[in-house]
């Protein structure tokens, strides 16, 4: 049987330690896990995290993941779509929203004073698939 997201009631979470690397991010940009049992392989399942952007850091290629996306600017500032050097792309500051379907490339990304996102990640069911309106 398939392990659920855990029930969390307003838990304290340590905004100094606990961070990683998420696996194919360039330097700089760090995950904290806040729930999840997401199954990459399988297709199914959730995951809930913060993402953050160090400040200077950036990305060289766009993203494109099989799973639904959901991002919230918390703080600071967000660049998509910068060069291979990290320099142009469009600007946006806090408090500002994504959602993205599967298959949507997107970025890559650049922060020049450091971001914190939250994220929320998600295989659709049944006509969750649809897009648009």
């Amino acid at each position: 049987m398939r392990q659920a997201k855990p029930h969390l009631e307003f838990v304290g979470v340590d905004l100094h330690k606990g961070w990683e690397v998420p696996p194919g991010y360039p330097p700089g940009f760090t995950q904290k896990i806040l729930a999840s049992d997401i199954d990459e392989t399988a297709k199914r399942g959730s995951r809930t995290r913060l993402l953050r952007i160090a400040p200077g850091a950036y990305s060289t290629e766009p993203f494109v993941h099989d799973h639904w996306e959901e991002v919230f600017l918390v703080q600071g500032d967000l660049i998509v779509g910068n060069d291979a050097q990290g320099r142009g792309g469009q600007s946006s500051q806090a408090f500002t929203y994504a959602c993205r379907p599967p298959g949507v490339h997107h970025g890559p990304f650049s922060s020049k004073g450091g971001c914190l996102l939250y994220e929320i990640h998600y295989y659709a069911t049944g006509g969750e698939r649809r897009q648009g309106g």
